[in-house]
């Protein structure tokens, strides 16, 4: 017995040296949720298959410069990056991923580093852990697309200005690999780059008297040093192409800025962020009041101008999807853990933080940041949206099919989590256990929003995005006739096409009518084509609306 007491002591001791290693902590908290599956993967469309099946052009034709029929519209950043991957562990949808993965660690702890310096050692682990935590910003960790990535090099970018200002001995380097951050981010996500650069304008011009970022030339040299990358790639695509290689770059951007095909209007990125960063979302925008209201001194107008000014960038921009806001997730993560720590402190001690309101003035927001009982509020409330989950999730799995039983899962499992808020609140202010401090009801934040993310990618719904499609592709039945084969089709959705042409080795070709296609080839066709069809054919296979079928002489 007291073998095993000593056995307990020891683990204990091991997880608490553990918890003070931030780096480790960190590896530790967002492992679990890039790698856990339900064992099998798919990828989605259509963004994260165009970049997969590019990548596997690249790979399969051995040509990482011209592989394309036509000058192409975005810089190949990504696709190098994929297609070394594929070189590394082979052509797989895992392999495509990786990439994302690995920047999403670094990215952690690069926003770890960046609450450090700005607010405090604790303010930036939990930060760097709200992060970790938020949606939509696991989402894009999981997938093969460029998009976190950028915002690694955007992070490393800020962090690296931060440190050229607080280590003038170093001030040279770390200004060379500020630049070259942003220089190699145009290699990785084109002109998108420059939105992120134009929200450092407000700290780069203001704050110039200070940092005399804008007059180094080491910065501009790193900026230009990574940039060499994709102008070696311009110039010698543009040997194979033409001016077409430049034109196809603007023509994009300008389609981008001018369209609004997905018609969101200029509200679409503050509900987005909103229901995909929650609940962080809104201990963001405590945070940012509070911050606003005590200013960071030297890093103001990174912590606050940044992400607003790159907030009303990209609302101004025509073209409106939820990724183009994942460089904002760091920042909403930064202020969460701001506004969450300030919540901790009336948890601890009852009472709550003077704020710096001016004489005299009295509103709502005023009123409701100087009631001490907000924690327990907070607290009762998400437990009782928590008890309400469950109630409706176990009526799903009474009653529900096996499709929406998934998503009643995460409902449990998120209900049941949110239940520690008004266990550590009851426990500690009903029950005396004086030992329940600010950091377990900050865990109890934290922990439901862990499970329930960890059990999502569990079942596969961040993984395996075409299940059906996957299950067909890999019927023994079906399998080796796309392997060996090539496959025709007159016309299919642009999702599936792309779908096809990574999972396929031989891509399906297209052909103006289904006469062209030769005897005892085989097709893809719509499923109400088939009675239609005059030739002699069998069906090999269904899969959603379309059928695989071989003509028959």
């Amino acid at each position: 017995m007291l073998y095993k007491l000593h056995l307990f002591q020891r683990i204990w001791r091991k997880i608490r040296l553990v918890s003070s290693l931030p780096y480790l902590s960190l590896l530790v908290w967002i492992l679990p949720l890039l790698l856990f599956t339900s064992g099998h993967n798919s990828l989605m469309a259509h963004d994260e298959a165009l970049y997969a099946s590019r990548a596997r052009l690249m790979f399969d034709s051995g040509n990482w410069i011209t592989p394309w029929e036509k000058a192409h519209h975005k810089t190949p950043g990504p696709y190098w990056i994929i297609a070394s991957f594929y070189k590394m562990f082979g052509m797989s949808d895992t392999s495509a991923r990786i990439p994302s993965m690995i920047a999403s660690i670094f990215s952690l702890w690069l926003v770890y580093e960046i609450g450090k310096s700005m607010l405090s050692k604790k303010l930036g682990w939990l930060a760097a852990a709200i992060l970790s935590v938020e949606f939509l910003w696991l989402q894009y960790s999981r997938l093969s697309t460029p998009d976190v990535p950028m915002v690694l090099l955007v992070l490393l970018a800020i962090l690296s200005l931060i440190k050229a200002e607080s280590y003038p001995k170093y001030r040279y380097c770390w200004s060379f690999i500020a630049g070259l951050s942003l220089g190699l981010g145009f290699l990785v996500r084109s002109f998108m780059i420059f939105l992120p650069i134009i929200a450092l304008f407000p700290y780069l011009i203001w704050e110039h008297r200070r940092h005399h970022h804008l007059t180094n030339p080491i910065l501009y040299l790193g900026f230009f040093v990574g940039l060499i990358p994709t102008c070696v790639w311009l110039w010698l695509s543009w040997l194979h192409y033409g001016n077409r290689s430049f034109e196809e770059l603007l023509k994009f951007v300008v389609q981008l800025g001018s369209e609004n095909n997905y018609k969101n209007d200029r509200l679409f990125y503050l509900w987005n962020i909103l229901f995909k960063a929650f609940p962080w979302a809104f201990f963001g925008f405590l945070g940012l009041f509070l911050t606003v209201r005590r200013p960071i001194p030297r890093y103001q107008l990174i912590l606050v101008g940044f992400p607003i000014v790159l907030f009303c960038e990209i609302s101004l921009f025509s073209t409106r999807l939820p990724h183009y806001s994942l460089c904002i997730y760091p920042f909403i993560a930064l202020f969460a853990s701001v506004g969450l720590e300030w919540l901790g402190r009336i948890y601890q001690t009852g009472i709550t933080p003077k704020l710096p309101l001016e004489k005299g003035k009295s509103n709502i927001i005023s009123s409701l940041f100087t009631n001490n009982n907000l924690p327990r509020n907070l607290s009762y409330s998400f437990g009782g949206f928590g008890v309400l989950l469950v109630i409706v999730s176990i009526g799903v799995f009474s009653w529900g099919d096996s499709d929406i039983r998934k998503y009643a899962t995460i409902g449990l499992t998120m209900g049941l989590g949110w239940l520690i808020l008004p266990v550590v609140w009851i426990s500690r202010y009903h029950f005396g256990k004086k030992f329940l401090t600010a950091r377990y009801w900050i865990a109890g934040w934290l922990i439901p929003c862990w499970l329930a993310l960890a059990t999502t990618g569990s079942i596969g719904l961040l993984s395996d995005y075409n299940p059906v499609l996957r299950s067909f592709l890999q019927q023994s039945a079906i399998a080796p006739i796309l392997q060996f084969y090539p496959t025709y089709y007159v016309q299919i959705d642009p999702k599936t096409q792309v779908l096809l042409n990574f999972y396929l080795s031989i891509h399906p070709q297209q052909v103006a009518s289904i006469s062209q296609i030769p005897a005892l080839s085989y097709a893809w066709i719509y499923t109400d084509q088939s009675p239609k069809l005059s030739r002699p054919h069998r069906i090999i296979g269904t899969v959603k609306e379309y059928q695989l079928i071989q003509f028959i002489p």
